[in-house]
């Protein structure tokens, strides 16, 4: 019938309860209408750079000068176990500066970031469970490495709705494909199937590329109003004589999605809009364009934005890592400073947070031709925004950079900070299925108050 199927995969769920949308569809009672958050949030939505693969926290946000003495030579305190054999120590081959008034340290490969440094609050002390990139995306991005659990974006809308009724309220961009885990990195799992994330492969530029089928070539908006007006009769006959189905309530919602995304996701994606001095700030390139993107979904009301830096794993050096980190790098520092930039030159830094990170980190040892291997026993991730001490650094790893040893946070530890400044308790903040409550973190986490400001 040529809905946009742009919104239909992720509201297909038989677990959706939602009664049938009346003629008018009210969207201060879908699924996704806004909600009030239980206590006094910081913070209204969230943009998540993803640096899909384990950046080096040793080349990035957290200088380690000691290894230059071992250099391919034992580290004196031994190794944790790794996923592959490893040498002698890898001195960075990055140069680290101090910036801003705080004097944080940041290397030469985030030079623009670094700009806002004092806006930014590094955990250097981060840790995860496994060595591995498909439990260690699924920890970070689902709070459990095993279990299919909902996503954060998902449990984030599921709590808070979204403030535009014609977008999703958790939209995923992710050039080029799919990462490891695919859909399963934003699943609603048991939450209802309104609440996943939306894929949007955001290699294209083309609106009508971006967005499969968001344009109906054969029937008019006037059609489709007819066209929804029948299934809304069709679905309360089937109502009346059967009960409520959910797989036929949520096919139908998102076929009202759909319909509504024709014009609003047409204007939102269209980067085209954009004056040419704020596509410049961005830069003219897959990742400046998705970024831009990202601001203009929160802009309009999409809670949980997802930035992925690429599918498969680009950041996952195992060897060459020189050259590798810094073309990485330099996709993503110009885009991500633009984006904090724009946030605060449009009034929505205070109440937007970002996080920008990836699964786990790397080795201070070598492995094959300069690489480093997985490490999720000490690794950084940074946030910016709302309700964060800027400037701040917490935690620290060993003088080696091996493992978290001062101050450790737990992706669990992550996840609770970032619902307290959404005003949301994270061990009241659950979701009953099959006979127990679930939350986001499981029976861990604690708030990491040292950078809340």
């Amino acid at each position: 019938m040529g809905f946009g199927a742009v919104a239909l995969v992720p509201m297909l769920s038989p677990s959706l309860g939602a009664s049938a949308p009346s003629a008018s569809p009210a969207f201060s009672t879908g699924p996704l209408a806004p909600k009030a958050p239980p206590s006094l949030a910081k913070v209204k939505r969230v943009v998540h750079f993803f640096l899909n693969g384990g950046p080096s926290h040793l080349d990035t946000f957290d200088p380690k000068p000691a290894l230059a003495k071992y250099a391919g030579k034992p580290l004196p305190t031994g190794h944790l176990p790794t996923e592959r054999k490893t040498g002698g120590a890898f001195p960075s081959p990055f140069r680290f500066s101090r910036h801003g008034q705080s004097g944080l340290e940041i290397s030469e490969l985030f030079v623009r970031t670094a700009a806002h440094a004092d806006s930014l609050a590094v955990i250097r002390s981060m840790r995860a469970n496994l060595p591995n990139h498909e439990p260690s995306l699924l920890l970070m991005n689902c709070g459990d490495s095993i279990q299919s659990r909902p996503s954060v974006g998902s449990w984030i809308t599921y709590g808070l709705g979204s403030e535009n009724q014609d977008l999703p309220g958790f939209v995923v961009l992710c050039p080029r494909g799919l990462p490891v885990k695919e859909h399963e990195n934003w699943q609603a799992g048991f939450l209802p199937g309104a609440y996943q994330g939306t894929f949007i492969d955001s290699q294209y530029s083309d609106v009508d590329r971006l967005l499969e089928n968001i344009r109906s070539h054969h029937s008019t908006l006037a059609q489709q109003q007819r066209q929804l007006e029948l299934l809304r009769r069709l679905d309360a006959e089937h109502g009346a004589a059967r009960g409520p189905d959910p797989v036929l309530e949520a096919r139908l919602q998102s076929f009202e999605l759909a319909y509504r995304m024709q014009i609003a996701a047409a204007d939102a994606f269209d980067v085209s809009r954009e004056p040419a001095s704020m596509r410049e700030l961005y830069g003219n390139s897959i990742h400046g364009n998705q970024t831009l993107i990202a601001r203009r979904l929160l802009e309009r009301g999409v809670r949980y934005v997802q930035l992925w830096h690429g599918a498969g794993q680009p950041w996952d050096s195992h060897g060459n890592l020189e050259a590798e980190h810094r073309k990485l790098a330099r996709e993503i520092d110009q885009p991500i400073a633009a984006l904090l930039t724009d946030l605060k030159q449009r009034g929505l830094f205070d109440d937007t947070l970002v996080l920008c990170g990836g699964e786990f980190g790397r080795t201070p040892t070598t492995e094959g031709t300069n690489g480093r291997d997985h490490n999720p026993y000490g690794f950084t991730v940074w946030l910016s925004g709302g309700g964060v001490k800027g400037g701040t650094v917490h935690g620290a790893t060993d003088e080696f950079g091996f493992q978290a040893v001062e101050n450790q946070v737990h992706v669990h530890d992550l996840h609770a900070t970032l619902l307290h400044l959404l005003g949301f308790d994270h061990e009241k903040f659950v979701y009953r299925y099959a006979g127990r409550d679930f939350r986001l973190t499981d029976v861990h986490g604690r708030v990491v108050r040292e950078i809340l400001a």
